[in-house]
């Protein structure tokens, strides 16, 4: 099944783009200049309400970007600082905002895996002022936010629901230019199909994503992300039988074909995290050291 994505962004980083629906919230999107492999075009930050502001992910470490965000709330105020989970491309900007606006910061907790265990950009530095848990809210003037717990991407994932609005800022957990990286131990495949069930079966008038242009009606995305990741897994199958004891490294080139060379270690990462989850549930056997072998 292909993958209905938004190759393109007229957004030009540092530019603000106006998205509040009529009659809601004023909701405001800044792109910061980090395009790359992951991150694609770069990090979205939100603003959400106006007046007194709550930012819904500030970023990475990057002074460009920091003053554009403070440059379109002259005159307001960031009164709170929302992160979607703790990558430092969406959080190594926290440090900075807080410093400048005195902001509380919200999330749903400390980056889950210890230094050393692998990961994609993890940002142990990032303690929230205030945790936020499955079924969380977040209110403002005019607008109300509630938590979802999606791990798998990162395992403190956490999507906001803007209600009444049906748009949901998705963070990395769903994209509307690429796919999510799943890398263990932090990410964990099962855990991030379950999740992204949840999310498209939900009926959303708007996607906000943390890479990638907004997407108006994403229920057709959000189905073919969840049937590429079944697609994935029939294709580690398939591997696994045609080269039993090899390692996800090794089989990389069988299920993902031709790839950029700066993705191969994140593939073989997704990789693993599909023969784990075929482990977990007794349809595959084995680790990286020793091989894995379809079960029984």
């Amino acid at each position: 099944m292909s993958i209905p994505f938004l190759k393109q962004d007229p957004l030009l980083p540092g530019a603000v783009e106006e998205l509040g629906p009529p009659g809601g919230p004023r909701i405001r999107r800044i792109r910061c200049n980090n395009p790359g492999p992951f991150t694609v075009m770069g990090t979205n930050s939100y603003l959400l309400g106006e007046g007194a502001v709550t930012l819904i992910d500030p970023g990475p470490r990057d002074e460009a970007h920091l003053a554009a965000l403070l440059a379109t709330v002259a005159g307001e105020r960031i009164e709170r600082i929302l992160v979607t989970h703790t990558h430092r491309d969406h959080t190594g900007g926290v440090p900075a905002l807080v410093a400048a606006t005195g902001a509380a910061t919200l999330g749903f907790g400390p980056h889950m895996t210890p230094p050393g265990e692998g990961g994609e950009g993890g940002d142990h530095d990032f303690h929230p002022d205030h945790r936020l848990l499955e079924g969380g809210v977040v209110e403002g003037e005019g607008w109300r936010l509630t938590a979802l717990h999606t791990p798998g991407h990162c395992a403190n994932h956490l999507c906001f629901a803007l209600e009444g609005a049906r748009i949901l800022f998705s963070g990395d957990h769903a994209m509307s230019c690429s796919t999510s990286v799943v890398m263990p131990p932090d990410g964990d495949m099962a855990s991030y199909m379950a999740a992204l069930a949840r999310v498209a079966a939900a009926e959303w008038a708007l996607l906000l994503p943390g890479h990638g242009a907004p997407l108006p009606g994403p229920g057709p995305l959000l189905h073919a992300l969840l049937a590429h990741r079944w697609e994935r897994e029939a294709l580690v199958l398939a591997a696994l039988r045609l080269q039993p004891g090899a390692t996800a490294e090794a089989m990389v080139p069988a299920v993902y074909g031709k790839l950029d060379p700066r993705l191969t270690r994140a593939a073989a990462h997704s990789l693993l995290a599909h023969l784990l989850k075929l482990r977990a549930e007794g349809r595959a056997s084995g680790d990286e050291a020793l091989g894995w072998h379809i079960a029984g």
